[in-house]
């Protein structure tokens, strides 16, 4: 299984959101492979993935540069909230 972690412009953020999605997955006892993305590479980063964690501002942008990906775009409020994340994984892969 493939994870995508994406933010705007840079990798700061959507490396800050990989740590806390890998830590959440530890929390339910699931494995997979997470890699973290800007907006202007997630067609290319998300090829293969099934779930992609974004902001709320950003998930049109990422719905429209997947174009046909069947990837699951999951809004994250709190990139910090472990606890937000695991839920919204444990929803999308459960």
């Amino acid at each position: 299984m493939k994870i995508v972690a994406v933010c705007g412009v840079g990798i700061g953020t959507s490396a800050i959101l990989k740590v806390n999605a890998e830590r959440a997955l530890d929390r339910l006892g699931l494995t997979a492979d997470v890699d973290a993305s800007d907006l202007a590479g997630i067609a290319v980063a998300a090829a293969d993935a099934q779930v992609i964690l974004t902001s709320t501002e950003l998930s049109a942008a990422v719905r429209e540069a997947i174009g046909r990906n069947f990837a699951e775009v999951v809004e994250v409020t709190n990139f910090f909230d472990v606890e937000e994340i695991s839920v919204k994984l444990e929803a999308s892969l459960g």
